[in-house]
């Protein structure tokens, strides 16, 4: 079936429609929630809950840009939504502003793109499931998302300051988790040998 054509089932609310849109996006979407989660059970009950919005919103997609984005955006939308409600529980978000010095600079970033290289995508997912709640969602928001600060902090309730803060913490904290792991890995590599 074409995107439209579940699309149309979908408004219909034919539950063989909404399962295979469902089947077709799981994958992706999980993915998505497990950068925002900070564990499997967390980002299963943001997809369910960004599911059952998009489920509950499709007859208001206009057709503009792709159906996977549109679903994709409402999945991101959810997960934030889902990390302010639980705010109280594990959200804390640094409220001293970038300095200039914390933004990495051209230099950095080589650096970074060096250490990106001799990782598996698995193994980056996984260091940056290990930043703190708050330095993760602003580095999935910024760097994967592609928002502004400005729109990070209308989004989190927080300042741009503390937007470009929490971004250059996270990048501090995830080559320091790179660097581990690479070091990580050479060490088995040298005790096979």
């Amino acid at each position: 079936m074409t995107d439209n054509e579940l699309i149309a089932g979908c408004i219909r609310q034919d539950r063989a429609c909404q399962e295979a849109l469902y089947k077709r996006f799981y994958g992706k979407m999980k993915g998505v929630c497990l950068r925002y989660a900070k564990n499997h059970d967390e980002a299963s009950d943001m997809l369910q809950e960004g599911f059952i919005k998009v489920f509950t919103s499709i007859r208001n997609f206009g057709f503009k840009g792709s159906f996977e984005g549109w679903v994709r955006r409402i999945i991101v939308n959810t997960s934030v939504d889902h990390l302010r409600r639980n705010k109280h529980e594990y959200m804390i978000v640094s409220t001293v502003y970038a300095r200039e010095g914390d933004i990495p600079d051209a230099a950095e970033e080589v650096e970074e793109d060096n250490l990106l290289n001799n990782l598996s995508e698995e193994e980056i997912l996984y260091a940056v499931s290990q930043l703190s709640p708050a330095y993760r969602t602003v580095f999935n928001l910024y760097v994967m998302e592609d928002l502004p600060h400005k729109e990070i902090a209308d989004q989190l309730g927080i300042s741009e300051g503390t937007s470009k803060s929490n971004l250059a913490k996270a990048r501090f904290q995830l080559k320091k988790n790179l660097n581990n792991l690479i070091k990580q890995a050479d060490g088995e590599r040298t005790t096979t040998r």
